[in-house]
């Protein structure tokens, strides 16, 4: 079966930046559903739409391809009094950019701890780098009516709906592509 709109791919990968040190090694293969429905990169969508299974390929994804450029705009420095404790280089916070409403929410990690203040960084941790995909479809299948409908994929590697009441919401882990570092 060919890559095409509504079809579930898997695909082993490997995640390197330009200078290929290894960022992500894939353990997990990556499983989405194809056809701009945004489970991964579109970059990768374009690499890999009519190929087959077997199929292999190496990709750069430029950053404004990828995570977009870094920001130092998306820098804030915080008193450490204003963050819950204990507070560890790493975690993250949603908040709201300088001047953001509520519609502009995002994920800040904490980029560095100093006596009393907080660095929070905005960007995404792969933001400004290119990103060099080692590709390998492992298997393509049909999606099912739901998982088209619920624009994702379902059962092993995809997300999982525990009960009706879930079902409004959508859920975000398994949806997009897996970068262990970010989420």
């Amino acid at each position: 079966m060919k890559i095409a709109k509504n079809t579930v791919v898997t695909v082993e990968y490997k995640l390197s930046d330009a200078q290929n040190n290894l960022i992500e090694d894939g353990r997990q293969p990556m499983v989405y559903l194809h056809g701009g429905y945004e489970n991964t990169l579109p970059k990768i969508e374009e690499e890999l739409d009519g190929k087959e299974t077997g199929y292999a390929s190496t990709i750069q994804i430029e950053p404004e391809d990828a995570f977009g450029d870094y920001d130092p705009n998306l820098l804030k420095v915080e008193e450490r009094a204003r963050l819950p404790g204990p507070l560890e280089v790493g975690m993250q916070f949603e908040g709201l950019p300088e001047g953001g409403d509520d519609e502009e929410a995002m994920i800040f990690t904490v980029t560095e701890i100093a006596d009393d203040k907080v660095v929070l960084d905005g960007n995404h941790p792969l933001a400004g780098m290119a990103l060099r995909f080692e590709l390998k479809v492992v298997e393509v299948r049909a999606a099912t009516e739901e998982e088209i409908a619920h624009e994702h994929v379902h059962g092993p590697h995809g997300h999982h709906h525990h009960d009706e009441d879930d079902e409004g919401e959508d859920g975000e882990e398994g949806d997009h592509f897996r970068t262990h570092p970010i989420h």
